[in-house]
């Protein structure tokens, strides 16, 4: 199926913002640290997502919380590495995050705006004009918001999958360090341990994530057939 011109710009941004927020910063941490100090590295790692926000909000004059998530993250990261922590402290952090999106996520099911509504059921995706029309003409407008609910709730559940694969796998990564090494080789191998656990987590949390989104799709476009009598063709933008 071919997207659309604002479904294929809505994508190149999406993958734009793994490339700054994600993908950069472990790079920079990985590569750099021995060449430019694990200091100057780690501030460098955090100047992009940093720097991706502001443009953000002074281009678009909204917010980019895919580049605040970064900056907290890094900016926490870097806390932790500073005050000479790890262990179990990093794998806290590393669980909070996916933990307070999904609270987030979970807490918009009960509002008038689902968080599925931003991320699948938006314009660039599916034909709303025709499925609201279908809705209003078949008085199904509280199936309709029930499935959002829902779906929305179990987006919240990924999150919550990935919190708990974080934390377990943070434990595993983040292993003391020597304390009889130089401060700069410990920063450098904490630096290291931090470049791999995002990478990993990448991996390990990335992939069930985006399965679990193609099951939640595959629901909503279910439910929609029920509610709407519309096929496939006719819910999705092609």
């Amino acid at each position: 199926m071919n997207l659309d011109k604002n479904a294929e710009n809505s994508q190149s941004a999406g993958l734009l913002n793994i490339l700054i927020n994600v993908i950069g910063p472990v790079l920079i941490l990985h590569k750099l640290s021995a060449a430019l100090g694990p200091g100057i590295a780690l501030a460098l790692a955090l100047s992009l997502p940093l720097s991706k926000g502001l443009y953000d909000f002074w281009k678009l004059k909204k917010a980019n919380y895919f580049s605040v998530l970064g900056v907290l993250n890094v900016s926490m990261t870097g806390s932790l590495a500073l005050l000479g922590l790890g262990g179990l402290w990093f794998a806290a952090k590393e669980a909070i995050f996916p933990g307070l999106i999904a609270a987030f996520v979970l807490f918009s099911s009960f509002g008038e705006n689902p968080f599925i509504k931003t991320l699948l059921v938006n314009p660039q995706i599916m034909r709303l004009d025709e499925i609201h029309a279908k809705l209003q003409e078949l008085g199904q407008w509280e199936h309709f918001n029930h499935t959002l609910k829902r779906a929305t709730q179990y987006l919240a559940l990924s999150f919550v999958f990935s919190a708990v694969c974080n934390f377990i796998l943070a434990l595993r990564i983040f292993t003391p360090i020597d304390a009889n090494m130089e401060s700069s080789a410990k920063a450098e191998a904490l630096n290291h341990q931090i470049a791999s656990m995002t990478s990993w987590a990448m991996g390990v949390t990335l992939v069930p994530s985006m399965i679990m989104i193609s099951l939640i799709l595959w629901y909503l476009l279910k439910r929609l057939q029920n509610a709407t009598g519309l096929e496939t063709e006719k819910l999705l933008r092609s």
